[in-house]
């Protein structure tokens, strides 16, 4: 698993969005128990969070310490420094497993085999992911030539994942189910350029050529940008995961 956001932790809190009451409400329902969860790859804690109002013990983590130590605190939730494909946790120790727009950077088969030793046997495995944002056709076609062309050469691989909403990847699980949302947000053009300057090709980027592309950006996306918010839209797919 790579560690590509431990240099814009306070960033990622501040910026990345926050996932919709819907989805959790939805993954909810295909939980048997609410005794332990376990959120992998966690970052800030923000789906610890909202497993944490319905589980009695919520198990997070992330590779990232200065991650965990820009997370959400809460009584019942226990954050452990670990990779995702190598955990402390017992044996058929969780209800239930999220991973929140994190999947496409772990070895799919040890994580998968790691989750399949620490479910348990009527327990689910939820990840989910979402795409590139829209805003209107001008706005749009702007972010997408900067997403592809001036900092496309700096994603890594793993992105190709989120691109194909994870299509691409084979889970050794019975799929339950499949559920797109959309997450909507309304962003003044600062928190735009904030959510922008936490992606990992923008810092790779930045170290490569010792630039920030966000300026040049946020400067182009000024003359388009005549609102003080804009509606933002997000495409979102979860995927409910288990082995029975």
């Amino acid at each position: 698993m790579k560690d590509n956001f431990s240099s814009q932790s306070a960033g990622y809190e501040q910026y990345r969005p926050d996932y919709p009451a819907e989805l959790y409400e939805y993954i909810f329902g295909f939980v048997r128990g609410f005794d332990c969860a376990w959120d992998c790859a966690t970052g800030n804690g923000q789906a610890a969070k909202e497993l944490a109002r319905v589980f009695k013990r919520v198990e997070a983590s992330d590779i990232s310490l200065r991650q965990l130590d820009n997370a959400y605190q809460h009584l019942n939730i226990h954050y452990h420094p670990c990779p995702a494909e190598s955990t402390p946790f017992n044996n058929e120790q969780f209800d239930l497993v999220t991973v929140a727009q994190a999947l496409h950077w772990f070895d799919f088969d040890r994580f998968f085999a790691e989750t399949k030793r620490v479910l348990k046997p009527a327990g689910v495995l939820a990840v989910w992911t979402y795409g590139l944002l829209t805003i209107n056709p001008e706005i749009d076609n702007l972010i997408m030539d900067f997403y592809r062309n001036q900092i496309g050469p700096y994603w890594d691989d793993e992105r190709n994942h989120v691109d194909s909403q994870y299509k691409d990847i084979n889970f050794p699980f019975e799929q339950v189910s499949k559920h797109t949302f959309f997450m909507h947000k309304h962003w003044s053009l600062s928190t735009l350029t904030g959510y922008i300057q936490t992606w990992s090709s923008v810092e790779k980027y930045k170290k490569t050529n010792g630039i920030d592309p966000v300026i040049e950006l946020k400067d182009s996306l000024t003359n388009l940008w005549s609102k003080s918010e804009y509606k933002i839209t997000f495409p979102l797919t979860v995927y409910i995961l288990n082995d029975h």
